[in-house]
């Protein structure tokens, strides 16, 4: 299955990033690719929750949501919307962070709201309270279509395995990873956590990425790392998208899936323990 992953550096615009994300859009399904890929909040990188509502949207009226979904039919592609921020009817006011699979024929799939909020503070220079601003998801997401089984999470979701593993033994042989990952932990952590998270599951790991500095018109600045990447169910990096924004299209063999499952059956080999 040809796939196509696209590394963006999304402002804190929409409407100026709908065009480019569509641009690499029409790019990936040129080179033929079936499984189109963005990273997580393809719309709008913004820390500043009173820019957020003025330019943030309902899923009924997004503008991105609505681009992307005429971009899969025309070109008869599926679409992985990594997420997009969105309004909700929530009474606190807090956004949704929402990922969309999206049909050839422009239809909305499936939908998953990431559960795992990023709480935390990298450095002294670098704190994230998600969950100040987007409120969490409660339900794991698993898509299937003839072509393939896809596992849906987001970014910080990596670090929980056990969402991992429900969707693998559930039949996902994709797991979606789009992400916008602190360049702070970034180095130490990205590559292994999702070599780790294929390995465990034998499924492919497709991990679309936001990288470099951040235009934003008011609010701190924000910069992500990068580094989008495709890993087999073996652990090996197929694809590595670097630091700048650019479409990464390879081939994967998802018969793959069952010789790793078959050589490592460890899906199979779940043991009742007691403690600690």
């Amino acid at each position: 299955m040809r796939t196509s992953l696209l590394q963006l550096t999304s402002s804190d615009d929409p409407v100026a990033n709908l065009p480019v994300t569509l641009q690499m859009v029409a790019e990936a399904a040129n080179d033929g690719a079936r499984l189109i890929c963005t990273p997580e909040v393809t719309n709008c990188i913004s820390q500043s929750r009173t820019h957020q509502q003025e330019v943030l949207r309902h899923e009924t009226d997004d503008p991105t949501l609505e681009g992307l979904r005429d971009a899969a039919a025309k070109h008869g592609c599926w679409v992985l919307i990594g997420s997009l921020a969105l309004k909700t009817d929530d009474p606190d006011g807090r956004f949704a962070n929402r990922s969309f699979l999206i049909s050839p024929r422009g239809e909305i799939t499936a939908r998953y709201d990431k559960i795992h909020m990023f709480d935390v503070q990298v450095s002294e220079t670098e704190t994230f309270r998600e969950s100040a601003g987007y409120r969490p998801g409660n339900v794991s997401v698993l898509a299937k279509t003839d072509d393939f089984a896809l596992g849906m999470t987001i970014c910080y979701d990596v670090r929980f395995p056990h969402l991992f593993r429900g969707l693998a033994k559930a039949g996902a042989n994709v797991i979606t990873v789009p992400a916008a990952f602190s360049p702070g932990t970034g180095p130490a952590h990205w590559k292994p956590l999702l070599q780790a998270r294929a390995i465990e599951t034998g499924a492919f790991i497709l991990a679309p990425a936001q990288c470099g500095s951040h235009a934003v018109s008011r609010g701190k600045p924000r910069k992500t790392w990068g580094h989008s990447l495709a890993v087999s169910p073996w652990g090996e990096v197929l694809a590595d998208g670097g630091d700048a924004p650019g479409v990464i299209t390879l081939d994967l063999d998802l018969t793959h899936v069952k010789e790793c499952r078959r050589k490592v059956p460890s899906l199979t080999h779940d043991r009742p323990f007691e403690g600690p």
